[in-house]
């Protein structure tokens, strides 16, 4: 199978406030610095995967504004190749607006504009880009036909189908049985699976769930304890790499850029899962999303 990478997925804007702490209800308090940053899950994996050296295109919807034309340019400068980035011309790219209080906490609000407007023909239009793709990476801030098309398109067409199940959601059975590989944190598990992960032995409880439900491959990220992997050839846990945080916010998209790019690139699962880590950990050392996913150098040092 080829090493080719579609992604396919949401494009926002993310409005970043940081602030002591968070105001009441009708109350207007004085913030601190503010920042604009490129963001959407979508495409903080597509930029993540082409940082590290995936030969990567990706399927979005932005608005005919400002800032999708500010985002297209930065996906083009990263190396991604853009031809199946959508325009719409009845809604605005989608923004996400975050207040970061004293304590690292933050409150989010996100408006998904084009982004809920993606559509299976918008999908089917992409043509011979699809088809010449190898492996497919999408998330769940994807509109629900789009994604169970994606699933039975994967399974005829011999496509290696990626799903980070964020924000979680329930799916029908016929998207499970059509994954590749899940990679659900904690508390998307959780809400998939009933079961609380805390340790290794509820993440194996949890992901047997998954696989009885069809799902060839399942990694559970867990945050600074590393990844809990179940395939055919390694079971257990990654341990990651420590490092001090600054921001997490972009360690799972940039965990799936990885282990995307890992895979495709013909790596066993257990060196794949190990490269994600460390790229996972290297993002929560910078503000912000995309700009925090590190390159394949700084990976590979």
């Amino acid at each position: 199978m080829n090493s080719k990478i579609i992604v396919i997925g949401s494009s926002n804007t993310d409005m970043v406030l940081k602030t002591a702490r968070f105001p009441k209800p009708g109350e207007t308090i004085l913030g601190g610095e503010f920042f604009v940053f490129q963001g959407g899950k979508g495409a903080n994996q597509a930029v993540a995967a082409a940082r590290l050296g995936g030969e990567v295109s990706f399927i979005c919807k932005v608005g005919n504004d400002s800032f999708g034309n500010v985002a297209i340019a930065a996906y083009a400068n990263d190396g991604i190749n853009v031809g199946a980035v959508l325009m719409d011309d009845q809604a605005p790219t989608g923004v996400a607006v975050i207040t970061i209080n004293a304590a690292g906490e933050n409150s989010i609000v996100v408006a998904s504009g084009a982004n809920a407007r993606l559509s299976v023909d918008d999908i089917q239009q992409s043509g011979n880009l699809l088809k010449d793709a190898g492996w497919l990476l999408t998330q769940l801030e994807t509109p629900l036909p789009v994604i169970e098309f994606l699933a039975g398109y994967a399974r005829a067409q011999n496509k290696n189908l990626i799903l980070n199940p964020a924000p979680a959601a329930v799916l029908p059975a016929s998207v499970y049985d059509n994954l590749f590989l899940i990679t659900p944190n904690e508390t998307e598990t959780e809400l998939l699976t009933g079961i609380e992960v805390t340790d290794e032995a509820s993440a194996k409880s949890a992901a047997l769930v998954f696989k009885s439900k069809g799902v060839q491959n399942v990694i559970i990220t867990m945050g600074s304890k590393g990844a809990y992997v179940d395939t055919d050839s390694f079971q257990g846990i990654v341990e990651s790499i420590k490092v001090k945080a600054v921001d997490t916010t972009a360690a799972g998209d940039v965990f799936n850029g990885a282990i995307t790019v890992a895979l495709a690139e013909g790596k066993e699962w257990k060196e794949a899962v190990q490269f994600a880590c460390k790229a996972a950990a290297f993002s929560v050392t910078k503000m912000g999303a995309q700009i925090s996913a590190p390159t394949l150098k700084e990976v590979t040092i």
